[in-house]
């Protein structure tokens, strides 16, 4: 597969600060990369270099094969960008906002017209194209923001955080829109701090923090980074340390935590834990009232290698 993005030795400092410390990655044509990552993490100064917005002090980038500059205009029509920050004229309907921006590449008039319902149709806006800003909700407002972003269907395409803060049906709507510009043919980085997108969406994820990779792959192949088998979650009314001390001695316990009422035990391997469990709660008279067993999430990832939540 072809090579959209390369990125080598990429540094960016502020000062003291290595907000990118020598980052290298590959995008490959077709693909959604979720780049994945706590707070301050590099995230969004990596997309502001890549996009040349940033000066960066080492490394190299290329964009559809070329060195991009700031000036490559070439290269900067082919891509669409939707940021967090909601990037929208009040003043302009639904439909002019989107002609406006999709103007901004797209000089033929019929071409364009094609392209702004096609724009219109992929993020369900049909029956608001008359509409001005201030009168659409979050979740519609979201959309008309990736609409303007995408409607000179460009080949690249980042989108940061594009289902912040929007209701559930806008971001079903999101979703299948993504998975539909993926299928005609272009290549997205992804930025979300909601884990359940990313397994619905990325083909391969980045995890960064400090400005480094710290691993990359599939979602099944950083579960398997995680070092963990299982987690079983217990509701309990009282728990005591000791009762703690015993489950972590347990020969295939990866981590024991109490938050609240709320017991996680994670377990790197073993047969029957939930069964184990269970009788040491019994032998020891803890009550509780819920009990589940599942594989690790991406989020169990992050807490592995990071130490900290994807939304800290």
């Amino acid at each position: 597969m072809k090579k959209i993005i390369e990125v080598k030795n990429l540094t960016k400092e502020y000062k003291k600060l290595k907000a990118i410390d020598h980052l290298s990655f590959e995008v490959k044509e077709g693909e959604i990369l979720g780049l994945l990552g706590p707070n301050g993490s590099g995230k969004t100064t990596t997309i502001n270099c890549l996009l040349s917005l940033l000066k960066f002090q080492e490394g190299t980038i290329k964009i559809f094969g070329k060195d991009m500059h700031p000036n490559s205009y070439e290269l900067k029509r082919k891509i669409g960008v939707v940021f967090q920050e909601i990037a929208v004229f009040e003043e302009l309907t639904v439909y002019e906002n989107i002609d406006y921006f999709c103007g901004l590449y797209i000089s033929d008039k019929e071409t364009r017209k094609k392209y702004i319902e096609d724009a219109i149709q992929l993020v369900g806006l049909e029956n608001y194209k008359k509409f001005y800003p201030k009168q659409l909700s979050g979740g519609l407002l979201r959309r008309l923001n990736i609409a303007c972003g995408i409607a000179h269907k460009p080949k690249l395409i980042f989108l940061d955080e594009p289902t912040v803060a929007v209701d559930p049906q806008s971001r079903n709507n999101i979703l299948e829109g993504i998975k539909r510009l993926r299928d005609s043919g272009a290549t997205i980085v992804y930025t979300t701090h909601y884990m359940e997108e990313v397994e619905i969406l990325c083909d391969r994820i980045i995890i960064l923090d400090k400005g480094k990779i710290l691993a990359q792959g599939t979602s099944t192949e950083l579960k398997e980074l995680a070092n963990i088998d299982e987690k079983i979650t217990v509701e309990v009314e009282k728990i005591s340390e000791k009762v703690i001390d015993k489950i972590k001695r347990f020969p295939t316990i990866h981590e024991v935590n109490l938050n609240m009422n709320t017991l996680i035990v994670t377990y790197k391997k073993g047969q029957d834990n939930l069964g184990k469990l269970i009788d040491c709660l019994k032998d020891n008279k803890v009550v509780y009232s819920k009990i589940f067993s599942e594989r690790p999430t991406l989020n169990d990832v992050f807490l592995s290698l990071t130490g900290k939540e994807l939304r800290d």
